[in-house]
This record gives structure tokens, C-alpha cells and sequence, in this order.
């Protein structure tokens, strides 16, 4: 007879299924071989980045392939994950604690779902820079697209895909930042599971609504099988 299954704070739950943790990393990789080539290509300075793929010739030809992977990969996360992030009530009551949210605090002034606020606003506004990247580095792209452009459309689309980029540099660093930050996160996406306690302290709805009844009805089926 197997032992009865017990919940404790440290009993293990899935955070991100197989699907988004590769669809994640796919776009971390594909994030960064993008980053270094058109940073090269907009700073003389970083010139020196493009011989990570041999020559300035390749890393110009491989870029905008990286930008389509990279664009894949996020709609993926994005269509698994749109629907908790989308904006309510309680976000109000996070952005108004926010001080204490980076105290650290942040299970005392918001009852968070599988989402905060501010995880909210950077998937918005990922949304947004990655169409807008795809959009403008279409009609930026000479070997396919730009004969079919006048040059103030293409001037426009590199003045938007350089400002989206930059828009979607940023987000991704304070997205990294708050990956270090938050204890537990970043196992949560390599392996998929966080603690109980984790998900109480940072997600104390998400726990209570989604994953509480998935353990409850275990606990059950395992009460009935004893």
C-alpha cells in the first residue's frame, strides 16, 4: 500500500509546462543572436560582434531569420499566456504598493494571480515591439522586401524597428533582473516546478483558484485508491 499524499510548503507544483519552457529558451537564444547582430549593425562601435558568426555578410543574412525564431517562439508563450495577463482590479492595489513590493513585500499588498502587474505590463509590452519589429524588419529586409518600399517608408520602418528594439532591450533585462530577484523563478522555467510556499507568498490567487483544486482532487483520488 502506497504512503497517502500529503501537501506541505515544500511539496513541488508545476509553474510552466514543457511547451512554454522550450518555447522560452528557444526565444532566449533567438533573442540574443538577434540583440548582438543589430546592435552591430546600429553602433560602429560593436562592429566586432558580428564575427561571433564569421563575418559582417552572414550576421546580416542570419539576423532577421534569429527575428522570425525569435517572433515564433514568443507567440507561442504569448497564446499560452495572454489570458492571465490581462489587466484587473487587483492590479491597481500592486501598483499602489509598490513600494513594498520591492521591499520584497509584495504578498502583503496584492493578492496576485499567476501574474503581477508588472510581469503584465512587460508581456504588453513585448506584444507590441515584437509586431513592430516584424512589421518594420519586413520592409526592411533588401534581400526579399525593401524593393517594394519607397525609401520614407523604409527610413520610418528603421526609425520604429530601432526604437521597438531598443523598447524590447530593455524589457528583457528588467525581465532578467526580476528572474535573480525573485528566488525560485528561475528554476521554475528550466524545470518547470515551484513550491507551494513560493506560490503562496508571489501568487497567493494563482495557488488558491488554479492549483489548490488540481492538489485537492489528487489528494482525493489517492484517498480513494487507499
Amino acid at each position: 500500500m502506497s504512503k497517502p499524499f500529503i501537501v506541505t510548503n515544500d511539496t513541488k507544483i508545476v509553474r510552466h509546462k514543457p511547451l512554454a519552457r522550450v518555447s522560452h529558451w528557444f526565444l532566449v537564444i533567438s533573442f540574443f543572436m538577434t540583440m548582438f547582430t543589430g546592435v552591430a549593425f546600429f553602433f560602429p562601435d560593436f562592429a566586432w560582434l558580428t564575427e561571433i558568426l564569421g563575418t559582417p555578410q552572414i550576421a546580416r543574412a542570419v539576423h532577421p531569420f534569429t527575428g522570425i525564431i525569435m517572433f515564433i517562439a514568443f507567440s507561442i508563450v504569448a497564446l499560452m499566456y495572454w489570458h492571465h495577463n490581462i489587466p484587473e482590479k487587483n492590479d491597481i492595489r500592486w501598483a499602489k504598493g509598490i513600494v513594498e513590493v520591492l521591499k520584497g513585500n509584495e504578498h502583503a499588498v496584492a493578492d496576485n494571480g499567476k501574474y503581477n502587474l508588472g510581469q503584465k505590463l512587460l508581456f504588453w509590452t513585448l506584444i507590441i515591439a515584437m509586431f513592430t519589429l516584424l512589421i518594420t524588419g519586413i520592409i526592411m529586409w533588401r534581400q526579399f522586401f525593401s524593393a517594394y518600399f519607397s525609401i520614407p517608408v523604409i527610413r520610418i520602418a528603421i526609425l520604429l524597428h530601432s526604437t521597438m528594439a531598443f523598447m524590447l532591450f530593455t524589457g528583457i533585462l528588467v525581465h532578467i533582473y526580476m528572474a535573480f530577484w525573485v528566488k525560485g523563478s528561475i528554476r521554475g522555467m528550466v524545470e518547470g516546478w515551484v513550491t507551494v510556499r513560493w506560490a503562496k507568498k508571489h501568487h497567493p490567487r494563482w495557488y488558491r483558484e488554479e492549483v489548490l483544486p488540481e492538489i485537492e482532487k489528487h489528494v482525493k483520488k489517492d484517498n480513494t485508491i487507499q
